[in-house]
């Protein structure tokens, strides 16, 4: 199959779904199903290898060590496809058997679908479905690792096109991703965390970054978090139909219950890549004011905004020599003023290396703009006790729905970053000090847009200006937060 042989192929799964269950569920069934589908003709794979290998000998081909994984008998695809009734159970059984025989890799990998249910999945969607997957071989031999990874990601894009408001749980915009991942630059053997890491798509971008710059990408060490099981699932089986090994994907809310931990405190790691859930106002505010993990270093952000509740979770996580961070936020983050005691000391600290704008949509059914909030705990001598303003807003291709950025924009900014200069009405580096005399706002509008102009008129107008610019994208921030707290009630 060429690519888009298989992607037609996968997502024609779907189909069988419409009209029993909603589409933003179709993830928690198709996902499993076609992972059950691959991990088992893959053990066919390398059973036809022992057996050429050792002439014939079944036992020799049945090892362990001959297995990526283990499946048992009466649990492999063909076996559930035997089946005519109870379809459901027979697939419930067959799963929970191979996460049994492979806890340490597998255990709860299949997620929690209600295959049992017949009022929603009959036996004959059931059998539909199954006879789909079974049309095509999906070995190594018939779809590489890298054919059918991108796969897996058109199918993640895919249900976030069908799922609506329910995408942003486990997709991030790909362009964002990779200009993330160029502005951290991951190097091998080095640690990446994602705190609410979703389908895995930020973490995966660092590893295959590497692979395609011919790096060995293998050493990377990769962990994550994730809050919904079924979300964590998909993460855990994207790494591995994309060939990665070494990684660790924890179920859990990052915020009351981090689960990577190094001697009783919180795990550190190189970089951090995160896309956290914006702006969230049902959170343990009263237990983060006696973090046991001692992540209130800064202050206790509102209760209406968790937003700095991660941005010092991710700071805590970063390693004090090479630990540096690039997070996706709104844009309130920069100037809101009932955070203003955090972010000055946090800009105090001097933590903060750049600050860069993008343009509206590029959040998955969000017009609001975003930003990144890139953090380093040790700047090299030039970059101290300065901060880098990019204005990058209108550096993105507007689509209907979403917008993305071309690889144009992604150089460009990228470029900025790294040369640490100004540019004209683009960039500024300005002293962390006349940061601090703005009571702390990392508002773009006040510092890039003062390249423009010197004389002291179109100073006074440009503050002004960007006073109004604040204050209009505070408003629309509050209110798509209260539209989509009204569409959640």
């Amino acid at each position: 199959m060429t690519q888009t042989e298989l992607e037609k192929y996968l997502w024609g799964a779907a189909i069988h779904l419409r009209g029993h269950i909603d589409a933003g569920d179709y993830k928690q069934y198709i996902f499993p199903l076609l992972f059950f589908k691959r991990i088992s003709d893959v053990y066919d794979e390398e059973f036809a290898q022992a057996m050429k290998d050792s002439e014939g000998d079944k036992d020799y081909a049945t090892f362990a060590e001959h297995h990526r994984f283990q499946i048992p008998d009466g649990a492999h695809w063909r076996d559930v496809r035997a089946q005519t009734t109870d379809v459901g159970a027979a697939l419930l059984a067959a799963m929970h058997t191979i996460e049994k025989a492979n806890p340490d890799v597998l255990g709860g990998i299949f997620g929690d679908a209600n295959w049992t249910n017949k009022d929603r999945l009959s036996d004959a969607t059931l059998l539909n479905l199954i006879e789909h997957f079974s049309q095509q071989t999906l070995s190594l031999a018939a779809v590489p690792q890298d054919q059918l990874g991108n796969a897996y990601e058109y199918l993640i894009k895919k249900f976030a096109d069908d799922s609506g408001h329910t995408a942003a749980e486990f997709y991030t915009n790909r362009t964002v991703v990779r200009l993330m991942t160029l502005l951290m630059d991951p190097q091998p053997g080095e640690s990446i965390y994602d705190p609410t890491c979703g389908s895995g798509g930020l973490l995966l971008n660092a590893a295959l970054q590497l692979k395609e710059a011919g790096q060995e990408y293998r050493t990377l060490r990769i962990y994550g978090q994730e809050i919904n099981l079924i979300t964590s699932s998909i993460a855990r089986m994207n790494m591995f139909l994309h060939g990665i090994q070494d990684f660790q994907i924890a179920r859990g809310n990052t915020l009351s219950h981090p689960r990577l931990l190094h001697h009783d405190r919180l795990r550190q790691f190189d970089v951090v890549l995160a896309n956290p859930p914006y702006s969230i106002k049902r959170w343990d505010q009263p237990g983060f004011q006696h973090d046991p993990w001692g992540r209130n270093i800064w202050g206790t952000p509102p209760q209406g905004c968790a937003d700095y509740a991660f941005q010092q979770h991710i700071q805590l996580s970063t390693k004090p020599d090479t630990g540096r961070s690039v997070v996706l936020h709104p844009h309130g983050v920069l100037f809101r003023n009932q955070e203003a005691h955090i972010r000055r000391k946090m800009i105090e600290a001097d933590v903060v290396d750049a600050v860069i704008g993008l343009g509206p949509n590029l959040f998955y059914n969000s017009p609001m703009e975003s930003c990144l909030l890139l953090c380093r705990n040790r700047k090299p001598a030039e970059r101290q006790g300065r901060i880098l303003f990019i204005n990058a807003v209108d550096e993105v291709k507007t689509e209907k729905t979403i917008s993305h950025l071309d690889e144009t924009h992604i150089q460009k900014i990228l470029k900025t970053y790294r040369d640490f200069q100004d540019v004209e009405g683009f960039a500024k580096v300005v002293p962390m000090e006349d940061v601090l005399a703005r009571d702390a706002s990392l508002n773009i509008a006040f510092y890039v847009s003062n390249v423009r102009g010197t004389a002291a008129a179109a100073s006074t107008l440009t503050e002004t200006v960007a006073e109004w610019s604040a204050s209009a994208t505070s408003l629309r921030t509050s209110l798509t937060a209260l539209l989509a707290e009204l569409s959640e009630s």
